[in-house]
């Protein structure tokens, strides 16, 4: 491990953005350049570099000259997404910590705005996102969550925040917790999850005093995950997973937001077999040895189904009749299976692509 530290006040910030990354050279410059400009001496950035093999070091040596409050951290082995974002919070100096991605941007007063909703001391806030495509170029959506004013949740109304927010929740940037909550809460059994943020928010007892920002201050790149090679398994499996392991939530707030075992659902794996996302290797590998009989032969005929055609299909129905579709269309248009079918059928409904 390597540390290289710029700092222009030795004493504890008011907030820490803390940011994980992973050969992300390509983005991580665009998303400093939307930070860099907020920090004072009541701010820092970590950065927890994973041993990136590309010229990630490279862009940030950009930003390590002057006398920024910026701590590179450059580890000599990569232990995976969860660990490194432990790692910044234990690295951190600040009262809070926000948990900002390495490819997204934040608006240019997210920072003073969070700052300001930190004076009434949460344990978390949650802010909102805008979402926009990979090159930033188009809107998806102006608000990721739906909100017109500010939300406020305790453990009367746990279950509550639950439902309204942990699908959004799987966004690891839009967390900012209080820094003794983070350290004081179970982490390790959360390490390989991908998600280590939400097995901390909702694990035993519930967190205390939540404020959500119905404000987008964060601007989210969509389709650009570093997982999308294994979004079948992340999205079939380990979500599902950790999802139905909180204890302080009824079975009804965890179906509302999640089913316990999606690759059972015969329209669930065609539409990730549009996608792309759900091929004969991924039945051979996840649920061959899983399901019954019945299920097993459905499953299978699924996989081999021609993508192309399925896409066709998927396309039609969702542009036609399904709510909140801009973002599902956005994963059915922009993958090698979309045909010219799709994308026409897409143009005739006043889909932009």
């Amino acid at each position: 491990m390597k540390e290289i530290q710029k700092s222009g006040e030795e004493s504890k910030p008011r907030l820490s953005i803390c940011i994980a990354t992973y050969n992300r050279a390509r983005y991580i410059g665009e998303t400093l350049d939307s930070i860099v400009p907020q920090l004072s001496t009541d701010i820092e950035l970590v950065i927890v570099d994973g041993a990136s093999t590309d010229d990630t070091a490279k862009v940030l040596s950009r930003y390590l000259t002057g006398n920024l409050p910026i701590r590179y951290i450059k580890e000599t082995i990569n232990s995976g997404v969860d660990i490194d974002y432990d790692k910044t919070v234990l690295y951190a100096r600040g009262e809070y910590c926000w948990l900002m991605t390495d490819d997204d941007l934040l608006h240019p007063d997210a920072v003073q705005q969070v700052l300001t909703a930190l004076e009434k001391q949460h344990d978390l806030i949650v802010v909102n996102a805008e979402v926009r495509n990979a090159d930033l170029s188009e809107c998806l959506e102006k608000r990721r969550l739906p909100l017109i004013e500010d939300q406020y949740y305790n453990t009367n109304n746990s279950e509550q925040f639950f439902t309204d927010t942990l699908k959004y929740l799987s966004f690891i940037g839009c967390v900012v917790i209080r820094r003794e909550q983070w350290i004081a809460r179970r982490r390790q059994p959360y390490y390989g999850s991908l998600f280590i943020h939400v097995g901390v928010i909702f694990q035993h007892p519930p967190l205390n005093s939540i404020r959500v920002i119905a404000n987008p201050l964060i601007v989210i790149r969509y389709g650009n995950a570093m997982w999308s090679m294994r979004s079948f398994e992340i999205w079939s499996f380990k979500w599902p997973r950790l999802v139905w392991s909180f204890p302080d939530y009824s079975v009804h707030a965890k179906q509302s937001v999640c089913v316990r075992e999606p690759w059972r659902r015969i329209d669930y794996l065609f539409y990730r077999r549009a996608t792309n996302a759900y091929t004969i290797e991924t039945y051979d590998a996840f649920i061959a040895d899983k399901s019954r009989t019945l299920l097993k032969v459905t499953a299978k005929l699924i996989a081999y189904f021609p993508s192309t055609l399925a896409n066709i299909i998927v396309v039609l129905v969702v542009a036609g009749f399904a709510r909140n579709r801009t973002l599902h269309l956005y994963d059915l248009l922009h993958n090698k299976n979309t045909s010219k079918i799709s994308t026409l059928f897409a143009r005739c409904r006043g889909v932009k692509l």
